[in-house]
């Protein structure tokens, strides 16, 4: 009676280990939720009196507009109500925006006139 529940018990370990073992060896996409947010770098030169930029559209998700200032003047960036500092000749700054919905998202230039002289454009979301 004796060896016939060690037999058991010792299985029933045996089981065990092998079920730990195969849960292990379960692909990593599978063990844990994807947690990666799609990210955008949007480079955006400004210069008198227009707005460069490497990409006029991204995905959902965050984009990093990264503002450089070539030009003369001070300019700054503004899109979704939020809008980057002034930004003085040969200096840079960023602004992160989420974006969680489709559509089309106008940018400009704050500073007086500057919108008016060809600083503005439109910034698709797909």
């Amino acid at each position: 009676m004796k060896r016939i529940v060690l037999a058991v018990i010792g299985l029933a370990a045996v089981v065990s280990i092998g079920a730990l073992a195969q849960a292990g060896s379960a692909p990593a996409s599978v063990k844990a939720p994807q947690t990666s947010a799609l990210i955008k770098t949007v480079k955006v030169t400004s210069k008198e009196f227009k707005f460069v930029l490497s990409a006029k559209s991204a995905k959902r998700g965050v984009v990093i507009f990264k503002l450089t200032n070539v030009g003369a003047l001070q300019h700054d960036f503004k899109i979704k109500g939020r809008k980057t500092k002034l930004v003085s000749h040969g200096k840079s700054t960023t602004l992160r925006i989420s974006f969680l919905r489709k559509g089309h998202y106008p940018y400009v230039c704050t500073v007086p006139g500057h919108a008016a002289a060809g600083m503005k454009g439109v910034f698709t979301v797909t």
